[in-house]
């Protein structure tokens, strides 16, 4: 028999066991350690908890209620350790599960005009935004239907409000590594920018 304790990881409930719940205090602790005198630190450690606390939940079958130590080790395992963050190097090739990345349509809120359809379309695509902004012009000038298509994806596609959603949106790995990098590009710019 083991003990459980339940946690609350990224704004979300889980029992996790004692021998997963030191592994992941102690992972936790050394991004504490990792990120201690930066003015974004807080926002970085909520962000990499809100992260995996998605993967979790991904990750937890239905009959599976308590995160266990090897679940707890696989999630460590993609969101890679403070250690990676200095030994990043773009020009190396890397095979491993945790800089798998995926590309997911989202609204950009930081390239927007009116609902940033286009922006995270532009995003998503790899293409300039105004391209998307000039076809939903002509497709208007041409018939109206411009107008329609852009408020049916404006309604179903999800804006990226969260650090790890405007990385999935641009097609960059979701790991601690990355939502560090894009919470500090991200509170060094200002206001009026």
């Amino acid at each position: 028999m083991k003990r459980t304790i339940t946690v609350d990881l990224g704004r979300m409930l889980f029992h996790i066991d004692e021998e997963a719940y030191q592994r992941l205090e102690g992972y936790l602790r050394s991004w504490e350690e990792h990120f201690a005198g930066d003015p974004a630190a807080e926002e970085i450690l909520e962000d990499i908890e809100g992260r995996m606390a998605e993967l979790f939940r991904e990750r937890l079958k239905d009959r599976e209620q308590v995160l266990t130590l090897p679940l707890v080790e696989r999630v460590i395992g993609i969101m890679g350790d403070p250690g990676e963050m200095e030994e990043e190097d773009p020009a190396r090739p890397v095979h491993t599960e945790k800089k798998r990345s995926y590309r997911r349509i989202y609204r950009d809120p930081d390239n927007r005009i009116v609902g940033g359809v286009c922006g995270g379309l532009g995003a998503y695509f790899r293409i300039d935004p105004i391209l998307f902004r000039i076809l939903f012009i002509l497709l208007t000038v041409a018939g109206g239907s411009g107008i329609l298509l852009y408020l049916i994806l404006w309604i179903i596609i999800p804006e990226a409000r969260t650090t790890a959603q405007k990385l999935e949106m641009r097609g960059e790995p979701v790991n601690a590594s990355s939502i560090g990098r894009k919470v500090k590009e991200e509170s060094g710019k200002s206001p009026n920018a």
